[in-house]
């Protein structure tokens, strides 16, 4: 009878500490440096995490690197599977970081609590350009060089860019990496287009023109723009954002860390942000986080067939 008895009071025991999550600080990984909208609404996520069950939790940035080898992701990886440990994730970590050789990536350890934003990267030129939209820039591209400024090779928004520019049978003669893309990009004549995101040129939007969108919707400031998913459906592709976990985590945690989310990107500190940057804030459960995954995987795919990798 004793050790009945004993039993169940560890068991009753372990119930209640399960379901005192959290009662301890909690960390929300952002494996970029500070600044960027996936870091101001991952801080925001925090803070509302915080106010809601009394426990410090606070963005940790581990920046290292587009394209891997990720160190903020690896931490999230490695970490005890417990829900005290969140990573706020770009499309690139849970789908391209099992497949570029990082071990502790490999196979994906992560199952996805919700994608929450989308970034709002535009296609651009300066209003005295020789072309005004894309189909004038496909025009003037099959004639002329038309050199393209981006923030990275490997980067979604920067594939979808070169693809786009092949299936409309042109190609851009020449293409370079910048630290930054803003109204200096383009003044300056060192490129024709950018691909950049929209708060960047913002500044200067009487002076430039977005020749398309790269989502799965318009982005409301510059609501005649295409998106290139609208040119080329089958370039259904962005740059998206969302919180994910390790797999082992209990769904107690899970649910928790939803709840906070999406409490916080329904406030008006977060939904102002939308107005002022062109950002896409919404809320994709796990369920649809997944299949989101699952479709960007097979359009990555077709990515890499266009450009020949």
């Amino acid at each position: 009878m004793k050790k009945i008895i004993a039993a169940t009071l560890m068991a009753a025991s372990a119930t209640a500490a399960m379901a005192e999550y959290p009662e301890k600080p909690v960390s929300f990984v952002v494996p970029w440096p500070p600044g960027d909208l996936e870091d101001v609404l991952t801080r925001m996520i925090a803070d509302e995490f915080q106010a809601m069950y009394g426990v410090p939790a606070a963005v940790v940035n581990k920046p290292g690197g587009g394209g891997g080898p990720f160190p903020g992701a690896v931490e999230v990886a490695t970490a005890p599977a417990d829900g005290y440990t969140v990573g706020s994730f770009v499309t690139d970590v849970p789908i391209g970081g099992p497949e570029i050789g990082i071990p502790e990536l490999s196979p994906n350890p992560f199952e996805p609590i919700g994608i929450f934003m989308t970034y709002p990267f535009v296609i651009a030129a300066s209003k005295d350009a020789a072309f005004q939209n894309w189909d004038e820039l496909v025009a003037y591209g099959k004639e002329n060089d038309v050199a393209l400024g981006h923030f990275g090779s490997f980067l979604p928004p920067t594939q979808v860019t070169f693809s786009a520019a092949i299936q409309s049978e042109f190609d851009f003669a020449s293409e370079a990496a910048f630290d930054a893309l803003d109204c200096n990009t383009l003044a300056s004549g060192d490129v024709d287009v950018i691909n950049t995101t929209l708060q960047l040129i913002l500044p200067c939007m009487d002076k430039v023109n977005v020749l398309a969108s790269i989502g799965n919707e318009r982005i409301s400031l510059t609501p005649n723009a295409p998106t290139v998913a609208e040119i080329h459906p089958e370039l259904n592709l962005a740059l998206w954002n969302g919180l994910f976990v390790h797999k082992d985590v209990p769904v107690d945690a899970r649910e928790k860390i939803s709840a906070a989310a999406q409490k916080a990107l329904q406030s008006d500190k977060a939904q102002n942000l939308i107005g002022e940057t062109g950002v896409l804030i919404y809320w994709q459960n796990a369920e649809e986080s997944q299949a989101q995954i699952e479709a960007d995987t097979q359009t990555i795919g077709k990515i890499t067939e266009i450009l020949g990798e």
